[in-house]
């Protein structure tokens, strides 16, 4: 990886807003500024700042929302991506594109880096498996699949019938910064960052005691049945850097 300062897509959401505090050196301009929508804005902005790395956080979340605003989450998920990739691409940017798991059906769960994704099961995760084969493109890139919740549970209920490899964002956000440190380590093009599996409910739980037991049938959109990640691959890797740098 080339030298000069990180970049960061995202950086008011809340994984950039996490890594912002992680990564002190990171530059983080306003969407005003960096509009992943707008590519004469990206290429505007990594002119300005000639950084050495790129974080690409900035996304369309709302996986309901995205199901009646189709167009919007294809131009922030998809054209943004492609928006960033080809500017980091043509100043020989290295790119950190953080995914989801969603990009795998969720029928069996545990999946692995090399597993075959897809069947998508909602608009999101199509653009998000899109995504990522256009953030690959870049060339010099490296594509973090992961799943966050805000510090707290933000509803009143959560699925039992849902498994899951995320975490809330104080936890996964210092495993991020800490591959962001060493990615000149990494000698993968993917990569999971995830912590064990357990149902949505049982991760609700852990934070807000009263939260409500749920069925994903009740849910506005279809939702997998175990998307849990396999993270051993970051597990060995973060075993060949300082002890104490990784979470536990």
């Amino acid at each position: 990886m080339s030298g000069g300062p990180l970049l960061l897509t995202g950086g008011s959401g809340i994984l950039g807003t996490e890594l912002r505090q992680l990564l002190p050196d990171l530059i983080a301009p306003p969407r005003a500024q960096m509009d992943i929508t707008d590519s004469a804005a990206i290429e505007h902005a990594l002119d300005r700042y000639h950084p050495g790395l790129l974080i690409h956080t900035a996304a369309f979340t709302d996986v309901a929302a995205a199901e009646r605003e189709r167009g919007a989450c294809w131009r922030t998920n998809v054209v943004g991506t492609r928006n960033i990739a080809r500017a980091a691409a043509a100043r020989g940017v290295f790119l950190v594109h953080i995914s989801t798991d969603y990009v795998f059906e969720g029928t069996r769960g545990m999946y692995r880096e090399d597993d075959t994704p897809g069947p998508v099961r909602n608009f999101y995760a199509l653009t998000k498996l899109v995504a990522e084969e256009v953030a690959r493109a870049a060339g010099r890139s490296l594509v973090i699949r992961t799943s966050f919740r805000p510090r707290q549970w933000p509803y009143a209920v959560a699925f039992t019938d849902v498994y899951t490899s995320q975490d809330y964002v104080d936890i996964i956000a210092p495993e991020i910064a800490l591959a962001v440190r060493h990615v000149s380590d990494i000698p993968y093009e993917t990569l999971h960052i995830a912590s064990e599996r357990k149902s949505v409910f049982s991760l609700a739980r852990r934070r807000s005691p009263e939260v409500e037991p749920r069925s994903k049938a009740e849910a506005p959109v279809a939702l997998p049945d175990d998307i849990s990640l396999d993270a051993s691959r970051w597990e060995s890797l973060k075993r060949r850097w300082q002890p104490g740098e990784g979470r536990g």
